[in-house]
Order: C-alpha cells, then sequence, then structure tokens
C-alpha cells in the first residue's frame, strides 16, 4: 500500500490570525500554501478579502491567490481541480502543502476527495430558482431549503444563493438531502497523512478583532476598491461581489442604504459568518483546536504546532 502523502490544514474563523501563523509555520517546515478562500482567488479583490501582501509572504510561495477574474466561476469543483494541481506541484517541489482559510467546505473536499459528480446541473432549475430569488427575496429562497434540508440550510448563508440553489437542485434530482450526501463524505478517511488545525480565540475577543478588522479595511481603502470594480464592470450579482464586505458597500455607493448602516452590517455578518465558522470546524472529525489565546506570540503558536506534527509524523526534529 502506497503511503500517505503529508498536508496541513490551518484553518479558523476570520480573524482568528491564520495569515501571520501560517507564515511562520511554512518558513519553519519548509511549507508552500494553498489559499482555500473562495475571495482571494479574484483580482482586484484584495482589501475586502483581506488578501495577503507580497510582503506578507516573505517570499513563501501562495497558491490560488489572485488566479481569477471577478466575473468568471469559482466553486469548490473548481477549487477542488485547482488545489490538486496545486498540492502535486509543491510535492515536486520536495515541500509540503499547508491548505490555508476559512471555506470548510473546500478543506473537506481536497481532505476527502468528495465526489461531485453524481449528479448533473440542470440549468433550467437554478434559472427557475434565480427567478424566484429576484422576485421573493434570498431570505425566503433559503426559508424553502430549510423546509427540506434544516442541516444545510443552517450551514448555507441566505445570500450564497449559488450554494443555497445547488442544495435545493441536489434533492430536487435525486430526493435526497445534501447534508446527508455530505456527511457520507465526510466519512470517507482522508487521501492524505493530515493534521487539521483548527486557530480559535474566545468570542469576545475575536468579535473586537473582526470590528478592528473592518475599520482597518476602511482605511485602507475598501469603498475606493468597490467603487472601481463597478466602474471596471464587475456588477453586483457576481458571485465575487456578494462576497462579505463587497455588497454592503456596492448598496451604500447605489445610494440604498447610508455609510453607517453598511459599516455595521458588515461587522454584524462577519461576527455571524465567524460563528457559522466555528460550528463547521466543530462537526469535523480529527480535529486540533489552537486556543490561539493562550500563547503569548506567534513564536509560541508555531512550536505548538511543529510539536503536534513531530507527534503525528508529519515532521522529524534533527
Amino acid at each position: 500500500m502506497e503511503e500517505k502523502k503529508p498536508l496541513i490544514i490551518l484553518t479558523g474563523p476570520t480573524a482568528a490570525g491564520k495569515t501571520e501563523t501560517s507564515i511562520g509555520l511554512a518558513k519553519a517546515i519548509h511549507g508552500e500554501i494553498i489559499s482555500a478562500d473562495s475571495i482571494q482567488v479574484y483580482r482586484y479583490m484584495d482589501i475586502g478579502s483581506a488578501k495577503i501582501t507580497k510582503e506578507e509572504m516573505q517570499g513563501i510561495p501562495h497558491y490560488l491567490v489572485d488566479k481569477l477574474y471577478p466575473d468568471e466561476e469559482f466553486n469548490v469543483v473548481i477549487f477542488q481541480r485547482m488545489a490538486r494541481e496545486a498540492i502535486n506541484q509543491i510535492y515536486q517541489n520536495g515541500h509540503i502543502p499547508i491548505i490555508v482559510g476559512g471555506t470548510g467546505f473546500y478543506i473537506q473536499s481536497i481532505l476527502y476527495g468528495i465526489d461531485f459528480d453524481e449528479t448533473e446541473a440542470d440549468p433550467e432549475f437554478r434559472s427557475k430558482m434565480e427567478h424566484f430569488a429576484k422576485q421573493h427575496g434570498v431570505q425566503t429562497l433559503h426559508d424553502s431549503l430549510a423546509l427540506v434540508d434544516k442541516k444545510a440550510a443552517d450551514a448555507i448563508h441566505p445570500n450564497n444563493i449559488r450554494r443555497v440553489i445547488r442544495a435545493l437542485e441536489y434533492y430536487n434530482q435525486t430526493g435526497q438531502k445534501i447534508s446527508d450526501h455530505n456527511e457520507m463524505q465526510r466519512k470517507k478517511e482522508s487521501m492524505y497523512q493530515s493534521v487539521y488545525f483548527v486557530l480559535n480565540r474566545e468570542r469576545e475577543i475575536l468579535y473586537q478583532r473582526i470590528n478592528k478588522r473592518v475599520d482597518h479595511m476602511l482605511e485602507l481603502g475598501l469603498v475606493e476598491e468597490v467603487r472601481h470594480l463597478l466602474d471596471m464592470g464587475y456588477q453586483r450579482n457576481l458571485t465575487s461581489m456578494q462576497g462579505l464586505g463587497y455588497k454592503e458597500i456596492a448598496s451604500y455607493l447605489e445610494g440604498e442604504i447610508s455609510f453607517q448602516e453598511a459599516v455595521t452590517t458588515i461587522k454584524q455578518e462577519s461576527r455571524h459568518f465567524a460563528k457559522r465558522q466555528i460550528t463547521w470546524f466543530k462537526r469535523e472529525k480529527d480535529v486540533e483546536w489552537i486556543s490561539m489565546g493562550q500563547y503569548s506570540n506567534t513564536q509560541e503558536i508555531i512550536a505548538q504546532l511543529m510539536d503536534k506534527l513531530y507527534q503525528k509524523g508529519i515532521i522529524k526534529y534533527v
């Protein structure tokens, strides 16, 4: 039997401290980083996605960052294909791949090799659901999912129309819940010798960090970034423009809400998002939780991660 290759997952809720920790870990173990983020893959979407800068990378190769234009499609199937290519490249480089990001479903797709080809897309059904959402609102569409698959509805934000429709489409085609399907896929054994780290903080601290991060994004020019995207012709209905921060600022720029309402909503939705992320990670198996508040600096956190990687046989101390 072929020996499993190493793979490190470094995830956690938004604003937990993944970026700085991932760079420290990659430098310590000769790792290369694959972004598991649904917005950082897009060009021109830097501030609102908290995209890592070239300086912050400190020479560590990053994959799936700035790869697509905002009007190009990106979903879990595309992510899975691109991430697998990146993983193979990193192995060829003689290094260890580290998947970093907060999109749990993307991570799961790689870790367990989830098969997404069981049902064909139904453009007619999707178009019908999109029309329904425009007529009755995204919340009503989400409510209809909750009636047939509450677990899926709990895991998917109402604004993520694409995933809501996909879950409804799956139920319409198979009569089965997509949450049950995903649960079965999750029970698969990992294809890799992996360690799944979840960085977390006390809720109050995390929420304070989220609020500060949003304020910092605005100082850096989030409003100007969204205005530039709109000026370039990237319309508000694009999947990329549904990202947290982008849709609220777009609403402000279109005169639908005030600036203060936009800021308040971004902060509130970001906190809700973090809460859903934590709920997702709690459902995952064999997860190593890292409580960031227990450590006084990043070096201590890296030492703890290294120790766990050593115990799992991913790295060897010389």
